[in-house]
């Protein structure tokens, strides 16, 4: 299995910041923003990466993360998306790299309390077809929304619904075969005229070869000024628990 982290995109909610740097390469309390979704594929056993970017400051993700081995990985590689066609759309850029093989996808700006190997170890397992990652939120309308039965299957997906189903979220974590990039090539664009991972999902979803887990522990994205300021405490009560109570 091979990584993907999306990190492109222009980063418009997050100015005037975003003028200068990537949004991916803001500081999250001691590190960079990008360091995470690293460190969370290569906890889950998954060394050799492709990180997908574009704007201006593309180049500075070389400068920072170099050929990757700091952070455990064997191989890292650079992919560049020109404009914000969608996540599906950066995804394609992917295919180069990974080949036939299955991939894990994490979006740029997400971060996670907790480990994902269990449920890369789970998808392994399935051998085909791909896997959502799901979290309860007070905040539904946000994101991806997903409704599941009593036995967890998923029933339905929606992108950022008026009136979600549930308040599980799909949290920018998939897991996919190689049949993903076939279907992207199908995908037309959406009224934001950008290829939508829901899309995505949701082809897996009628072809019956979609599975879900709900995670455990915190997560959280940062891509907005309340959700990087969100994650900042998070990872900072994590990294020194005694700043929890210290925080103005």
């Amino acid at each position: 299995m091979k990584g993907v982290i999306l990190a492109g995109g222009l980063g418009t909610r997050m100015l005037p910041l975003t003028k200068i740097t990537n949004k991916h390469l803001l500081p999250v309390y001691d590190r960079p923003m990008i360091y995470f979704p690293i460190q969370t594929l290569v906890d889950a056993g998954i060394d050799e990466i492709v990180v997908v970017t574009g704007g201006h400051y593309a180049g500075d993700f070389l400068n920072l993360l170099g050929n990757g081995k700091a952070f455990g990985l064997n191989f890292i590689n650079y992919a560049y998306q020109e404009g914000e066609g969608g996540i599906a759309d950066a995804l394609r850029l992917a295919r180069e790299f990974t080949g036939d093989d299955s991939i894990c996808v994490i979006l740029g700006d997400n971060i996670l309390e907790n480990t994902i190997k269990p449920h890369v170890d789970a998808f392994k397992a399935q051998k085909k077809g791909a896997k959502i990652l799901l979290k309860e939120v007070h905040d539904p309308h946000r994101f991806g929304v997903a409704e599941v039965d009593g036995s967890g299957k998923v029933l339905s997906i929606e992108e950022k619904p008026r009136a979600p189903k549930s308040n599980l979220a799909v949290i920018g974590v998939y897991m996919y075969d190689a049949h993903v990039y076939e279907i992207i090539r199908t995908l037309k664009p959406s009224a934001r005229g950008e290829l939508e991972i829901t899309d995505v999902n949701n082809a897996y979803l009628r072809e019956g070869s979609l599975t879900s887990s709900t995670i455990e522990g915190w997560w959280t994205d940062a891509g907005t000024f309340p959700s990087l300021y969100r994650a900042s405490r998070l990872v900072a009560e994590q990294v020194k628990p005694e700043l929890k109570e210290n925080w103005f």
